[in-house]
């Protein structure tokens, strides 16, 4: 139902529902959530003067506003975050990378599953593991693990190569893959390889180490040492694999920890993922900070983001915040809709779990420095950049600027080659001042030449010179 801003009190519905803001041109600009849709657009009405900036802003540019009523505040909810998704909002509190994170990904809707590091978007029919905080490390975890768990690394293309060539690669030999692409193992084994090697990434460490150790048992009894020690070494590639995953907290939990830190216009957002007790990986957001949010509100954006779409490992059993965020139950009925089983959202009192909270909370506050950092130094050699050209056009900065944003060159000037070195062109000749020194002479010659002294030296287009040298 679509009404023009500024709507009768009267019109606006008394129940749960999301409501959109839309400017002239009819771009979403805003969409919120609200348990009673009339008492929450009659605030947007008042005086602009009594609003926040933000949403004075929001307000004078928007020209319409929309609403969808709907049963309860879980639906209000999940409908704001599905057109957020949707329309991008402008005034919307937005979450960007503020790096792209590597992460271990599987592919089991392979006939045959590879694993491999990628960065980017995540697909269908793909398992993923992490992010990890640099690429170096986890590709020398998962060089670790295909000692015990061989499955391919190779792409589709080297893998189809070798399957009409009947040959194996170096990894094969080198005991890194199983070889499927030679028939070396059938494929029900290589599906079992795969299921233990997404149970230990999952945490599920103890079941490989008891198999690799009955396994090293039964080769040392057989008096085959030297498979004995093959699995020795795999059992080692193993436990270095677990010790990297510091144990933080009961073997058995679940948990996120969400730390957020910055300023009145970006805050930066780090979460730890906590699997079976064991440190997984970790990820950072930078925050853009276009609404008018307190604490609790900002924590249930910023959890609600995260949760919205299909987060890498999940949505666990407990989530750990800096402080409650607002509408602290439905936040969590949505949390456990989206896991299908109950989840809680809470701050972290005592023990671990609360010097595990102030640790990510410290490096959401080290990572904004960090950025906020880097962004003035992006802007001082921007400017830097600036004065530069200004000095060598011999421009005031202000039309350096002007010209630049513009893309037009300066008068008597053109841009040459990608060095940005300048040419005159169509430029009114200057009047030359007389020449000192050895260059008095040759304009001596050169009139001479001109009052036919000595006439051009023939054969030499448009020179002229003296005939005796």
């Amino acid at each position: 139902m679509a009404v023009w801003l500024r709507p009768p009190a009267g019109s606006i519905p008394d129940a749960p529902g999301s409501y959109q803001f839309s400017d002239a041109d009819g771009r979403v600009i805003y969409v919120g959530k609200a348990k009673s849709l009339r008492s929450r657009l009659s605030n947007y009405f008042q005086n602009p003067a009594g609003l926040p900036p933000r949403t004075a802003q929001m307000v004078a540019t928007a020209e319409s506003v929309t609403w969808v009523v709907v049963r309860n505040e879980l639906e209000a909810l999940m409908l704001e975050y599905s057109l957020i998704k949707a329309h991008q909002p402008r005034f919307n509190v937005r979450l960007r990378d503020d790096k792209t994170y590597p992460l271990l990904a599987v592919t089991v809707a392979d006939t045959w599953p590879r694993a491999m590091v990628m960065r980017g978007t995540r697909t269908k029919g793909v398992r993923y593991f992490g992010p990890y905080a640099n690429a170096w490390a986890i590709r020398q975890t998962l060089d670790l693990l295909l000692r015990t768990f061989p499955v391919r690394t190779c792409s589709d293309t080297k893998l189809r190569r070798h399957e009409k060539l009947g040959k194996p690669c170096l990894l094969f030999h080198i005991e890194k893959c199983s070889g499927p692409c030679v028939g070396a193992i059938t494929p029900d084994d290589y599906q079992a390889l795969v299921d233990e090697l997404l149970g230990f990434l999952d945490g599920d460490t103890q079941p490989v180490l008891d198999r690799l150790a009955a396994d090293m048992a039964a080769a040392a009894s057989e008096l085959e040492f030297e498979h004995a020690a093959r699995l020795r070494d795999r059992i080692e590639g193993v436990t270095k694999v677990i010790e990297r995953q510091q144990m933080v907290v009961d073997s058995d939990e679940d948990l996120d920890v969400v730390g957020i830190g910055g300023d009145d216009l970006e805050s930066a957002v780090q979460v730890l993922y906590v699997r079976r007790g064991r440190v997984v990986g970790h990820k950072g957001f930078v925050l853009d900070n276009v609404e008018d949010l307190d604490g609790p509100g900002m924590v249930a954006r910023v959890v609600g983001e995260l949760y919205a779409d299909d987060p890498p490992l999940g949505v666990p059993r407990e989530v750990l915040v800096p402080e409650p965020p607002a509408d602290h139950d439905v936040m969590e009925a949505f949390l456990a809709t989206q896991r299908g089983s109950k989840v809680r959202i809470r701050v972290a009192q005592r023990g671990d779990k609360r010097s595990l909270a102030e640790m990510v909370g410290r490096n959401a506050t080290e990572e904004f420095n960090r950025h906020r950092l880097k962004r003035a130094a992006d802007h001082n050699s921007r400017a830097r950049a600036l004065n530069e050209l200004q000095q060598a056009l011999g421009l005031p900065g202000s039309a350096v600027a002007h010209r630049m944003l513009r893309h037009e060159p300066h008068p008597g000037h053109r841009l040459r080659g990608l060095d940005g070195g300048a040419r005159r062109r169509h430029a009114p000749a200057a009047r030359v001042p007389p020449v000192q020194g050895a260059h008095r002479g040759r304009q001596r010659r050169r009139g001479r030449h001109d009052r036919g002294a000595h006439p051009p030296v023939r054969g030499l287009p448009g020179r002229s010179g003296p005939s005796g040298g």
